[in-house]
């Protein structure tokens, strides 16, 4: 665990003295915003709504937006984290450097990590917009926000072993979309395959499952546990891989 503050402050300085981040959020909240702007006018212009569904519950798990502004935002904020090191050169300096490689990963992650937590927080001004119009189930906000984080932190650590694998920022990007949309398309199987065991997988790892419900405000313990695993699995094999390098 050696040097994980380290390496999460110069991830974090090199994200941020770039365009890079800059660019990613001004498109990401422009892209939001309008959505969510449409969504609300498209409920106004309703004669009656229902209890159980409004914008917040539509922007966060009704539509596929948001899952597929994270499919491109992901990739885009992990691909440069090991690809770029390695085509650079400054891997090297790294790797030489008293940093285990637990210690990379983890500060390499919690730099993006926390990237992406920072470019949703002004969304939360849009729901706070909402309370002067009606009322906001606080509960379900929390539970939107809380799946926001969760497969937000699996793609990005799937995101993480991409650019492990690479020394192209594009290629990384790709391999990234392309994985994640491979787990979209899994989970679009329960609306496929009729009843029985691929139907069942389908259905549990559908990440648009879990917002809807997450939407309405029901949290499964089984799709977090899901989740987790999505974060632990590939920075574990971006361990093993960092760590290869040191023997290549």
């Amino acid at each position: 665990m050696t040097g994980v503050w380290a390496v999460f402050r110069r991830e974090m300085l090199s994200l941020w003295v770039t365009p890079l981040a800059w660019v990613l959020v001004v498109v990401f909240l422009l892209l939001q915003g309008t959505v969510f702007y449409s969504i609300v006018s498209h409920f106004s212009s309703l004669p009656e709504v229902g209890v159980d569904i409004g914008p917040v519950q539509t922007y966060f798990g009704q539509t596929v937006f948001v899952l597929l502004s994270l499919l491109l935002l992901c990739p885009a904020l992990t691909m440069r984290t090991f690809a770029e090191e390695r085509r650079s050169g400054t891997i090297e300096t790294l790797l030489t450097a008293p940093v285990a490689p637990t210690g990379l990963v983890l500060g390499k992650y919690s730099a993006v990590l926390t990237t992406y937590l920072v470019m949703w927080l002004p969304t939360v001004l849009y729901v706070v917009m909402l309370r002067g119009t009606g009322t906001v189930d606080w509960r379900v906000v929390a539970a939107s926000y809380l799946g926001i984080a969760t497969i937000g932190a699996g793609y990005l650590a799937i995101g993480l072993l991409m650019s492990s694998m690479t020394r192209s920022q594009l290629v990384a990007l790709l391999l990234t979309v392309l994985f994640l949309f491979g787990l979209f398309v899994l989970g679009i199987g329960q609306y496929v395959f009729e009843p029985g065991l691929v139907y069942r997988i389908s259905a549990h790892i559908s990440l648009q499952n879990q917002l809807d419900e997450l939407s309405r405000g029901i949290v499964d313990l089984r799709r977090l546990v899901f989740d987790v695993s999505l974060v632990i699995a590939p920075l574990f094999m971006t361990v093993r891989v960092v760590d290869s390098w040191r023997w290549g």
